[in-house]
């Protein structure tokens, strides 16, 4: 198998997309942690998922086991009304029966994931303790779980004990279908766990431990062992899955094309143009944040509506000559002519955000403007590239949220939505990080919005002039809180040697300003 170097920001757009896909809620964000199993905050709207290099496994296997579990999550935020703590035996024997209960669930929908639900079993089961390895009544909820998710036993345990498991798991068992058959919900499955905890003799605050699997992340063992293992949980889940060919199960064949797509696309983009360390340039890491708050859905729908002639490069104009004669406007006194002028962007650009902290205070409304801005030239199909700049730890950085070789989409909003406003406005310093970048791809214009003076005026005039000799038009946007300040922070980048600046006070009306800029 090809080996998996997919980036964690990749990983989480995937997880992003088909989280949101299968638990139907747009708003659900993905993170990965190194501190804690994969886990659902539902009134947080978050799945936190195990990181893929800390599975069992070939590449390949760890791909399979991280959508799958991705699965469970997006099942219990479709399904389940609350996710209690797996740190007391009450907690995690109703987090195990909802397991159950949503995967039936889930299934009925999502016909296709038996297969892949059956592998992962097969890791799960494979990452269990040994039961003699988990001490005092521990032990016995550890082989409920066991017992109630696989039909078996890692270990022996005591015949006593193993009927009050059987009896509990049998019990379980009932309540999860009669959940199911009857249509109750996660209240109905927790009233009953009490009964569950009478029939093992355990104490509901019994302390779960951490169940760490017994080899190291990224070992994997042998085809054949897998089978041996695959072979047995097909066989204990026959009654719910039907007939599985355990075989059929190990080749991943119906995933393996998804997975191989995924590689040569992100193959495909480790290949092209600069690396952000060659140029000074960092691309925001930060993979927890909640992208969704940023969308002014409004705001997008409405400059989609208004440049849609762009969309189509045609343009109904009304002429005293044309194509086609117009009674009514004739008789209302208007241009009696209309005719179709073709339109179209095809100038390239890259977009600089000022993000000093004197953009604080608006920092969520100019995000949702430019994001609106970044969604309309997407729909435009222009070709255009997106950087920012703040302070960081007293040094100033240049992010690189868009780059032109890579389509507009979740992750680079979360990249945008991450960055703080904080610092001075340095653009000579920013306009050298970035003159590699401006001088290889050559832009037909910069665009640099920003709400303050420079830093360094005359490094910046310096530097506006060394870009305007690569070719490039430099333009400058000037915001302020009303016209009169707006108006003036443009007349004063007039002077640093901008061929164009304009004046915004109202930061939704940057799309408008912007593709104006643009039009041919």
């Amino acid at each position: 198998m090809q080996s998996l170097q997919l980036r964690n920001e990749s990983l989480v757009e995937i997880a992003t997309f088909l989280v949101r896909r299968w638990s139907e809620r747009e708003k659900v964000i993905v993170e990965f942690s190194y501190k804690t199993e994969t886990k659902t905050r539902l009134k947080e709207n978050k799945v936190i998922l195990t990181p893929i290099e800390k599975r069992i496994g070939n590449d390949f296997q760890r791909y399979r086991q991280f959508r799958t579990s991705l699965w469970y999550e997006a099942m219990k935020i479709k399904f389940c009304k609350k996710i209690l703590s797996n740190d007391h035996a009450f907690g995690f024997i109703l987090n195990t029966m909802e397991t159950r209960r949503v995967e039936q669930l889930g299934r009925k929908i999502w016909k296709g994931m038996d297969e892949e639900i059956i592998f992962n079993y097969a890791y799960m089961f494979v990452s269990r303790p040994q039961l003699h390895t988990v001490y005092g009544n521990a032990r016995i909820v550890e082989a409920f779980y066991q017992y109630f998710m696989f039909g078996a036993l890692k270990g022996e345990i005591q015949a006593s004990h193993f009927e009050r498991i059987k009896k509990a798991s049998g019990f379980a068992k009932k309540i999860v279908d009669e959940s199911i058959g009857k249509k109750y919900d996660t209240d109905w499955l927790e009233k009953n766990v009490n009964e569950i905890i009478k029939m093992l003799d355990i104490e509901s605050l019994l302390t779960i431990p951490v169940s760490l699997p017994f080899m190291k992340a990224g070992m994997t063992i042998s085809e054949e062992e897998l089978l041996k293992f695959l072979t047995v949980i097909s066989k204990n889940k026959e009654g719910d899955f039907g007939k599985i060919d355990p075989k059929a199960v190990l080749s991943g064949d119906n995933i393996y094309d998804e997975y191989k797509v995924l590689l040569d696309e992100n193959k495909k983009n480790d290949n092209k143009g600069l690396t952000s360390e060659s140029i000074g340039v960092q691309i925001p890491t930060v993979t927890n944040v909640d992208e969704t708050v940023i969308y002014d859905v409004g705001l997008i729908n409405n400059m989609k509506t208004k440049f849609k002639e762009l969309k189509s490069r045609w343009k109904e104009q009304h002429l005293n000559s044309g194509d086609e004669f117009d009674g009514e406007n004739y008789i209302e006194g208007n241009e009696p002519f209309f005719t179709d002028v073709k339109k179209s962007i095809k100038t390239k650009i890259v977009i600089l955000l000022d993000h000093s902290s004197s953009i604080a205070s608006n920092a969520l409304e100019y995000k949702k403007a430019t994001l609106a801005l970044c969604e309309v030239l997407s729909f435009l199909k222009v070709k255009f590239a997106v950087y920012a700049f703040s302070t960081e730890n007293r040094s100033v950085v240049c992010w690189s949220i868009k780059p032109d070789n890579i389509k507009w989409n979740r992750v680079t909003a979360k990249r945008l939505a991450q960055i703080i406003a904080n610092g001075s406005t340095p653009l000579a310093e920013i306009y050298d990080k970035m003159f590699p970048i401006l001088q290889s791809k050559r832009p037909d214009i910069f665009l640099t919005l920003t709400d303050g003076e420079p830093s360094d005026p005359d490094a910046v005039r310096n530097m506006t002039k060394s870009l305007k000799r690569l070719g490039i038009r430099m333009i400058a946007m000037g915001l302020g809180p009303n016209m009169i300040r707006a108006t003036t922070i443009a007349n004063n980048l007039r002077h640093l040697g901008y061929e164009k600046t304009i004046a915004v006070s109202k930061l939704h009306d940057i799309p408008s300003k912007v593709i104006r800029i643009l039009e041919v």
